[in-house]
């Protein structure tokens, strides 16, 4: 290399380093030390530099942000670790409760927590590998996200490259982007200025700019990001609390939020929730709340969760706005399970960002509780910043000549018997698989995963399937052609045929699975299993009584009444006859003997992939056999079962002293006890 060539790739080298240490100052530590100016001077020389030399570029330069083409659809990401969603609390009781049920976990001392902001914007995954940024995902349904590396790219604050050496060789950065309120405003004026709609709020902004096909839309959108933790790691070492983590992903050269604190049980929360209500108006992004998490990470594994969120984490959410309006009248939806809600048409009103026209009143004892009524006045607020709902009503602005809205008897969609179990505030149609208004959500909960599983039937392909009218329930799908099929929009023949063969496929199925995809009331994966094991044959189950509905473990009266109500109504008969007609069979299996169950009483927890059989698979056959399958290792869990890359829990097990199993003594195990 020439005395010259080396010149300029240590300018290269130099300009980059002074950049990422000014990304560092401005994003992460909030304090700048050169004006914009300068700043775009350095961008302008790298390059040009760049420009004249393109051997010298790499994807980490930090010209490199924006250069991405524009997509045609954003691809699936399959988080690893799922990303879990918090549980809120609206009152300081709702806090205490939360609190109370840690320390009864965790002994009866007061408990420390990490407490930060909750920001207003849009969860994103971000993937490093040795310090490079390789992956960019939205947080989708905390499963499945949308790819948007390239989107993830263009946003400054967002490290293209870490910075120091210690940090782990795979590292998955989670965090929110949002978008600053002086920001927010400036885009609104601009397009205002350009004739287009303007944005409702920031959150909605930054969801729409981090969502957008073309990269350097995102790139002229005025977003930030703040880490609010980690998932997947590998072959690293990290602090034991989370508020050390989040230093140490500051020093890694990731934003975190300057808000964040630690504080010291139930007061030490409330505090800091009544300080930042302080500040909230005065900080240059919007919040809507702030979260608690249990700081020591070893206490948050032995705390684990439940469905979807965490034991150990709690967002404390503020007042919602609240408005007046007028109640213009009073519909009722039916929702996919059936529920019949009674929804407030209101005179339009401007709420916390929004235009809200409709309020829920929830279920027929709200209703009647806050004695709702056609033309009355209403105080309406988001709950959570989100969902609008009825507060109460300004009695003395009732007009005298209202009456009392009556809930109907009757489905208002399809005409099947209405019910309501004892016990129960929410009244719900029983026309199951008939019913129109439960048509699109029933065939894609009997579609999905754990049901039926038939690959390549997304929401999208349903939805269409349901406009056209070439479905109106789910025994429809078995008589679909492969001509029908690629005369939908993103569906040629060779995809057509594909789902074709996905249909024919699902026709074998288990009785677990099949009883589980009808969509009955309060009817899980864990109970559709033990109706199977309990009863053996569909038969069976359909003509069993509530007595005997009662006899299988975890189902209550209240279970067994939508179970027999499902099976009553004729239309789900037809439905289910049909289906069987067209292919649809499984095989009986063998009724449990008595009702005490050969792992009954015993706690599994599934770790690793197997290669005999998929996870869900394995947790279905446990919970048949009556065992309980947790999401996290502690002393009460009697068994790991370790597959392939078991990760952090088989060390935990270990360490406790639990029985670990790996896939050939799982096998034994579950022949042992079939």
């Amino acid at each position: 290399m020439s005395k010259v060539a080396k010149n300029i790739v240590d300018r290269v080298n130099q300009l980059r380093r002074e950049i990422r240490g000014h990304d560092y100052r401005y994003y992460v530590l909030d304090a700048p030390t050169i004006p914009d100016a300068a700043y775009d001077r350095l961008i302008g020389e790298l390059r040009e530099l760049e420009k004249h030399y393109p051997d010298l570029v790499t994807e980490d330069s930090p010209t490199r942000r924006v250069g991405g083409k524009r997509a045609t659809e954003f691809a699936e990401v399959r988080y690893q670790l799922r990303m879990l969603s918090l549980d809120n609390a609206f009152s300081a009781e709702e806090v205490a409760e939360f609190d109370r049920r840690v320390r009864d976990r965790l002994g009866d001392r007061e408990i420390e927590y990490a407490a930060e902001p909750k920001l207003d914007g849009l969860a994103i995954s971000l993937m490093y590998e040795n310090g490079l940024l390789t992956q960019g995902a939205t947080r989708g349904d905390g499963e499945v996200g949308e790819d948007v590396t390239q989107n993830a790219r263009t946003i400054r604050a967002i490290p293209l490259q870490l910075i120091g050496k210690d940090f782990p060789p795979v590292l998955e950065v989670r965090g929110e982007v949002y978008m600053t309120t002086a920001g927010f405003d400036e885009l609104n004026r601009r397009q205002l200025a350009e004739d287009r709609k303007p944005f409702a709020n920031p959150r909605n902004a930054a969801a729409g700019s981090l969502r957008q096909l073309d990269p350097a839309v995102t790139a002229d959108r005025p977003l930030g990001f703040f880490s609010y933790g980690i998932g997947v790691v590998r072959d690293g070492n990290l602090p034991k609390r989370h508020s050390e983590i989040l230093v140490k992903l500051q020093a890694w050269g990731v934003p975190v939020s300057p808000e964040s604190a630690t504080v010291h049980g139930l007061k030490g929360c409330l505090d800091y929730f009544h300080k930042l209500a302080g500040l909230r108006d005065g900080l240059p992004y919007q919040i809507d709340g702030v979260v608690y998490k249990v700081n020591l990470l070893a206490e948050q594994e032995r705390l684990g969760f439940v469905t979807r969120a965490p034991r150990w984490a709690v967002a404390h959410k503020f007042p919602a706005h609240e408005e007046l309006t007028r109640v213009i009248g009073i519909d009722v939806q039916v929702g996919r399970t059936g529920a019949l809600t009674p929804v407030a048409r209101l005179e339009p009103v401007f709420l916390g960002g929004v235009t809200v026209t409709n309020a829920t009143l929830h279920n027929e004892d709200e209703l009647r509780r806050k004695d709702v009524r056609v033309h009355d006045t209403i105080l309406v607020r988001r709950a959570g910043d989100v969902i609008p709902e009825v507060v109460s009503v300004v009695l003395e602005r009732r007009p005298q000549d209202t009456e009392r809205f009556e809930m109907p008897t009757q489905c208002p969609v399809c005409g099947s018997e209405v019910v309501k179990a004892d016990g129960e505030a929410v009244a719900r149609c029983s026309g199951g698989l008939y019913c129109p208004a439960q048509r699109k959500e029933a065939v894609k909960h009997f579609a999905s995963r754990r049901a039926l599983d038939i690959t390549g039937l997304g929401d999208k392909i349903i939805d269409q399937l349901v406009e056209k009218a070439l479905i109106r329930h789910v025994d429809d799908l078995y008589v679909l052609t492969a001509e029908q099929l690629a005369g939908l929009d993103r569906m040629g023949k060779k995809s057509a045929a594909k789902l074709m063969a996905a249909l024919d496929k699902s026709k074998q199925t288990g009785l677990a699975r099949f009883i589980y995809a009808l969509g009955i009331r309060s009817v899980g994966e864990a109970t559709a299993a033990a109706l199977a094991s309990h009863f053996g044959t569909f038969e069976a189950l359909m003509s069993a009584d509530e007595e005997t509905l009662q006899q299988v473990p975890d189902v209550g009266p209240v279970v067994a009444a939508f179970i027999v109500s499902f099976f009553r109504q004729p239309h789900n008969r037809d439905v289910i006859a049909k289906l069987r007609e067209c292919g649809v069979r499984w095989a009986n299996v063998t009724p449990a003997r008595s009702s005490v169950q050969p792992l009954n009483g015993k706690t599994f927890v599934l770790t690793g992939a197997l290669a005999g059989m998929a996870r869900d698979d394995a947790k279905a056959r446990l919970q048949t056999l009556g065992a309980k399958v947790s999401g996290s290792v502690s002393k009460k869990t009697d068994y790991l079962v370790a597959g392939a890359d078991p990760g952090s829990k088989l060390a935990c097990a270990e360490k406790l002293g639990v029985v670990v199993l790996d896939e050939p003594a799982f096998m034994v195990l579950l022949a042992k006890h079939s």
